[in-house]
């Protein structure tokens, strides 16, 4: 077959990858100008950085599979760097039960009761049984207000604005069930998985094409695939379309009134960060949850307690990342103006911090990055094959309980390569 991927970030290069290996000519295009997607990276003293932080889990064996296939194993490093939360001004860890029983913030009882209700939902495998409730109502309940109120509510606040009550308990089971204090990374940045992948694709002759839009998807009458970008029209023989499903249904052509009145649902927040790179620590840890109220941020990454700032020439990169509605005017400020504004919040942090440590900085931005999973979410998700012969469907919407992921994205563009090939197989 002649297969056309649309988007290249890492489910898109995963399955064009599979594609390619199974004989099939693959066609990638993609709208940004470098590989790799919301895990896209860019130059910074020699190695890539990656411009939303990223960061794997001991349990993300699906993507560390693929690293280790591509010969990447050897810079695939692990380390179980300090998180803390930022509330009342102080900074204070919370990331394995020895710290949780430390945590000052709440009374002893609150802490044990954290602490058993967190191995609670360690232990429990089957999400379902959490798909009728909010996390808010489920923390309420089972933790009690001040634990909500101290820890829990002001992420949820931060993250999801508006919607934060109406969050799935399903999605909190996730971040708890599926992740682990070791953290693992790739050393130089996950942007040579990407162009690693790419090499592979092009050795086995494929083709990747950047800095191309997609405006239209149509499948023909006589069978095969018609996409559309803004260089001209070509034909395929089938196209899997790894796009938000919201953008997907304005781009595919004919696709019935009753897909879209239920799949072309939901509501989506945009990827906001800024990058500071420093000349010296600003905290002593690596992630800080901003609990505090007033902050421009949700979190605070301080990606050089993680790797050494040797690898970014003597400079320490800082995340300040947030997830804002699609219609915040933050995603139309200019970049000097929202560093100007976020600047003064970090002598909050630390009093010492003057604007002279800056000696770079960027700002990111990204729409539909986090799709906001509620109770309804699950009846909402789409089946990989969509009513339009020869299209398939598969984007982060798709990956429920998760909602993002590199590892997800690898695991789900296996499963839709299989389900293609046996399709076309039939």
């Amino acid at each position: 077959m002649r297969v056309g991927v649309l988007g290249a970030g890492a489910m898109g290069l995963t399955a064009a990858y599979r594609l390619a290996q199974a004989g099939h000519e693959v066609v990638v295009i993609e709208k940004m100008d470098t590989l790799g997607g919301l895990a896209a990276g860019f130059k910074i003293g020699g190695a890539w950085l990656e411009r939303f932080y990223h960061h794997l889990f001991r349990s993300d064996r699906d993507v560390t599979a693929l690293i280790e296939e591509l010969g990447l194993g050897d810079r695939l490093v692990w380390k179980k760097p300090v998180t803390a939360t930022l509330w009342q001004g102080k900074q204070r860890q919370l990331d394995d039960p020895i710290s949780v029983l430390r945590f000052d913030a709440l009374p002893i009882v609150d802490r044990l009761r954290l602490g058993a209700a967190m191995a609670y939902l360690k232990l429990r495998k089957d999400y379902h049984r959490f798909e009728q409730t909010t996390a808010v109502e489920w923390i309420r309940r089972v933790m009690g207000p001040r634990i909500s109120r101290v820890i829990w509510e002001p992420l949820l606040r931060a993250k999801f604005h508006d919607f934060h009550d109406r969050v799935s308990m399903a999605w909190f089971w996730a971040r708890v069930y599926c992740r682990t204090p070791q953290l693992g990374y790739i050393r130089g940045g996950f942007q040579l998985l990407y162009e690693r992948l790419g090499e592979e694709v092009r050795q086995r002759g494929g083709t990747i094409r950047l800095s191309e839009e997609v405006r239209a998807i149509r499948s023909l009458p006589q069978g095969g695939v018609a996409v559309e970008t803004d260089h001209g029209v070509e034909q395929f023989d089938a196209v899997l379309a790894t796009l938000p499903t919201r953008l997907f249904a304005r781009l595919a052509e004919g696709l019935p009134e009753g897909w879209l009145g239920r799949y072309d649902w939901g509501d989506w927040l945009g990827a906001h960060c800024v990058i500071l790179a420093l000349d010296r620590p600003l905290t002593d840890v690596y992630w800080l949850n901003v609990n505090d109220p007033g902050y421009p941020f949700l979190a605070l990454v301080e990606h050089g307690h993680y790797i050494p700032p040797s690898d970014y020439g003597g400079l320490r990169p800082v995340y300040l990342g947030n997830y804002l509605p699609m219609s915040s005017e933050r995603f139309a400020q200019s970049d000097d103006s929202i560093v100007a504004d976020f600047l003064p919040h970090l002598r909050r942090i630390n009093p010492e911090f003057h604007p002279s440590w800056v000696k770079d900085r960027w700002v990111f931005k990204a729409p539909y990055a986090q799709p906001v999973v509620t109770r309804e979410y699950p009846s909402r998700i789409p089946p990989h094959e969509t009513p339009l012969r020869g299209v398939w469907l598969a984007n982060m919407f798709q990956v429920y309980p998760q909602d993002r992921g590199q590892n997800y994205s690898v695991r789900m563009a296996e499963r839709v390569v299989r389900l293609m090939l046996t399709g076309a197989a039939g």
